[in-house]
């Protein structure tokens, strides 16, 4: 997903996105990393419709690789931009995405039971709502946040553009995990085979974007016993599917599939006016990258300005939507 939007960004800036492929590819090696770390700490055993890694390889090779995918983007920054100051925005970016998807994590593995606990007595779903999307704003968005940043800061673009690609990107990271929460419940089936076992966070014991809309829709007493039977890790089948059932009947699973859509129609809103238009469009190939002010210098050509712009979908931008996600 995060490969698909950066590559509809660069073509939005100009940019030819077969440049982009190492920055592509190994984001995508990062986000296999995380997910092969994920899998462990879950104690997941299947991924993408196979045996987990650490099912098939064991838990010391599967961490040992999960973590060195996270130095991918290290070996391909430097060739992103001759600009010391670029290169070095590049690697804040990088290392804040970082230390943002490590807390996310461990918010997730605290798995919000005390925050869940508190909107079950009370029945106010705000602070147990508000923690789960921290987690998946940490945990995912910042990630695909980076990406954005690094195709911005590559592609020189200006301020209020390189904030507007950020925030879209740090909503649709978001999204794509309020989809995979749902996705968890529903389950998801490729070439014939489920991508992992349905339910796998109700029975780890985690509050996920639907059980923390089902406070809200859900008497208080059906919700009291729905979170107790699933509340400690290792719920049985039979108990998974009755509070899947339950919760599905409740309308939390369309609750939380709106939340992302709503999420990234509002980014979307901010980022539409801000889209570069040409005339001619800055260069913007990881080779020939540039801080944006070189772009209006007599040397690194014309500046856009807003007397240059056309309607955005001329220059094949187009709105990201969430399909399938691939957990």
């Amino acid at each position: 997903l995060a490969a698909r939007l950066a590559t509809a960004a660069v073509e939005a800036l100009g940019g030819d996105p077969a440049g982009f492929g190492p920055l592509l590819a190994a984001a995508e090696i990062l986000h296999t990393g995380s997910l092969i770390v994920d899998d462990v700490q879950d104690g997941a055993v299947r991924r993408r419709g196979a045996p987990a890694a650490h099912v098939e390889f064991g838990l010391a090779a599967a961490l040992n690789a999960g973590t060195a995918a996270y130095f991918s983007l290290d070996r391909v920054l430097p060739d992103l931009s001759r600009d010391p100051l670029t290169q070095v925005a590049m690697y804040r970016s990088f290392m804040a995405a970082l230390r943002s998807a490590h807390a996310g994590q461990g918010l997730d593995i605290a798995g919000h039971r005390e925050a869940m606990d508190s909107a079950a007595a009370t029945g106010d779903a705000r602070p147990v709502l508000e923690a789960v999307r921290l987690t998946h704003r940490l945990k995912s968005g910042a990630p695909v946040r980076c990406l954005m940043e690094l195709v911005a800061h590559t592609c020189g673009t200006d301020d209020a553009l390189h904030r507007a690609l950020a925030r879209y990107g740090e909503a649709v990271g978001t999204a794509y995990q309020i989809t995979d929460d749902v996705q968890d419940l529903t389950g998801v089936v490729r070439d014939g085979a489920p991508t992992k076992l349905i339910g796998e966070d109700l029975r780890n014991g985690k509050v996920t974007m639907p059980l923390a809309h089902a406070v809200a829709l859900l008497p208080r007493t059906e919700l009291t016993a729905l979170w107790q039977s699933v509340r400690t890790p290792g719920a049985d089948p039979g108990t998974v599917r009755e509070a899947i059932t339950a919760l599905a009947s409740s309308g939390a699973l369309r609750a939380a599939r709106e939340e992302a859509d709503h999420l990234v129609e509002r980014a979307w809103t901010a980022l539409s006016p801000t889209c570069p238009r040409p005339g001619p469009p800055p260069a913007c190939t990881p080779s020939a990258a540039r801080p944006y002010a070189a772009a209006a210098s007599p040397e690194g050509g014309t500046k856009n300005t807003p007397s240059d712009r056309v309607p955005a979908h001329q220059r094949g931008w187009k709105k990201w939507s969430l399909g399938e996600s691939n957990p």
